[in-house]
């Protein structure tokens, strides 16, 4: 049986692409005359994120102009929206974006596509924000039996942990749609349609659209946390290239010095953080994300520095065990010195090098 990677298969374009970054045709940003050793001259950091709540430290970055003041007057920030993450590590791979905050998954399959040589995760940035909600008259794992259970996407991190679940219960699925309970994949915007209409009974579906489905009515049968160790598992994390870390190690650090810093407003500012993705997301999409709505959402998401290298670790495993992807070797993923750097410059505790 033919599997398929973590989030989407990359393309013919996106391989093509790799390859031209790989032998150097396509510059990562700005002038890389530097070298490893820094930057003297101006550079402009193409920074990528998506616009909703489990990108709320990128989100915040940018609408609260924490990223530029962390960056200085040498660099430029050139921030790009993505909806979805094999997009972002398209542009990644084909030079027109330098860093992004991204999930575990696509994180994995840049990793394993490049065979180790094209990105690295330099820190984590949300955990949590993931549940399953269904109908009211389900209760169990069992009354999913013949079940329709929409994911956003086929071997996405939300698919991976429902086929996972469901096996831990005991019932089978099948990548096409088959076995005790029937997955659906299909975009999140859509499943709240779905859903209200009886399409499906339920969804396993991260922020804010478990907030959506149960003010339609339905209810969390699983909170995604319960099944992680401590109830974190890693939902964003922030990627760089490391075309641009070598060329760049300055710049990188003052990135991550940015996000520790954004995490740090949207904990200790919650209110304002809120408003200020709601405004955020208005000015990209044209329309504001209901401020009740990210109210709603904001207790089931924890915003950390630490990408929880355990809980991507184990996706990886829980995928493999259902089939959805072969075995990745994932030594030199993680560089986290310049997030030590930072922790360690406001006298926080810094994160163990996996």
């Amino acid at each position: 049986m033919r599997r398929l990677p973590l989030r989407r298969l990359v393309t013919l374009a996106t391989l093509a692409a790799l390859g031209a970054a790989t032998l150097g045709s396509t510059a990562a940003c700005g002038d890389d005359s530097e070298g490893a050793g820094g930057s003297s001259g101006p550079v402009t950091l193409r920074l990528g994120y998506f616009p909703n709540i489990t990108h709320a430290p990128a989100v915040v970055g940018v609408e609260k102009g924490i990223f530029a003041e962390k960056l200085g007057t040498n660099v430029k920030l050139d921030p790009k929206t993505f909806n979805a993450g094999p997009a972002a590590i398209e542009a990644v791979f084909s030079g027109a974006l330098d860093a992004t905050y991204i999930g575990p998954n696509p994180t994995v399959n840049a990793f394993s596509k490049s065979k180790g040589e094209a990105v690295r995760v330099i820190s984590g940035a949300a955990s949590g924000g993931v549940a399953l909600v269904v109908k009211p008259g389900i209760t169990g794992a069992q009354d999913l039996r013949g079940k329709k259970i929409a994911t956003p996407q086929l071997g996405n991190t939300q698919d991976v942990a429902i086929r996972y679940w469901l096996k831990q219960q005991g019932l089978t699925t099948t990548k096409e749609g088959g076995g005790d309970v029937k997955i659906v994949p299909q975009e999140n915007a859509q499943t709240i349609e779905t859903f209200n209409s009886g399409g499906i009974d339920g969804a396993w579906v991260p922020e804010p659209f478990v907030s959506r489905l149960v003010n339609a009515g339905g209810k969390v049968l699983v909170d995604e946390r319960d099944l992680w160790p401590d109830k974190k598992f890693v939902i964003t994390n922030l990627l760089v290239s490391t075309k641009f870390l070598k060329a760049h190690p300055d710049v990188v650090q003052k990135l991550v010095d940015g996000q520790v810093a954004a995490n740090e407003f949207v904990n200790t500012k919650p209110e304002e953080a809120q408003q200020a993705i709601s405004d955020a997301i208005g000015k990209i999409t044209g329309k504001p994300l209901d401020l009740k709505l990210i109210k709603q959402a904001w207790p089931t998401l924890e915003f950390t520095n630490d990408p929880i290298s355990s809980s991507l670790k184990a996706g990886l495993d829980h995928a493999v065990d259902v089939d959805l992807t072969e075995p990745v070797d994932l030594k030199g993923l993680y560089d986290l010195k310049y997030l030590n750097n930072a922790l360690k410059a406001q006298g926080k505790p810094e994160v163990v090098q996996p």
